[in-house]
């Protein structure tokens, strides 16, 4: 199988459309065959990805690239950036809006919940400029 390659553009506030990208990779891995845990561990990684460019950044683009080996999500937006990362990586740190917790989300389990169910993370930012995150989940 030649790599896949599956590409979206996330708009900022907008969470009627929050999550179509991540239920797209879902149902195409699901088309392709892939273990259902890789499909469930993609699906949950990327949903906390594209749910975090809703509610803090301008949204950005979302790049997949689908081989047998491995599912790679690499996430960039135009936001603020993360000042501090390790406090971003804390259960429950959150810098959404009472808005945005009033709507459910907010919880500060975005960043936590990407690294739980990935193989690999890194995140690159840039306060001011933007943040890019890409993951890998192995397909075993």
């Amino acid at each position: 199988m030649e790599p896949m390659i599956l590409e979206y553009t996330v708009s900022a506030d907008d969470f009627s459309g929050a999550g179509e990208a991540s239920s797209d990779v879902k149902k195409t891995l699901k088309a392709l065959g892939f273990p259902p845990e890789a499909i469930r561990r993609t699906a949950i990684a990327m949903y906390e990805a594209e749910i975090n460019m809703v509610i803090h950044d301008n949204g950005g683009d979302i790049r997949v690239e689908i081989s047998p080996a491995e599912i790679c999500v690499c996430c960039a937006d135009v936001g603020p950036g993360i000042p501090d990362i390790d406090l971003a990586m804390q259960e429950g740190w959150s810098t959404a809006s009472d808005k945005v917790r009033g709507l459910g989300f907010g919880a500060g389990m975005g960043l936590p919940n990407i690294k739980k169910y990935t193989d690999y993370l890194d995140i690159e930012t840039v306060v001011g400029q933007g943040t890019t995150v890409t993951m890998k989940v192995n397909v075993q």
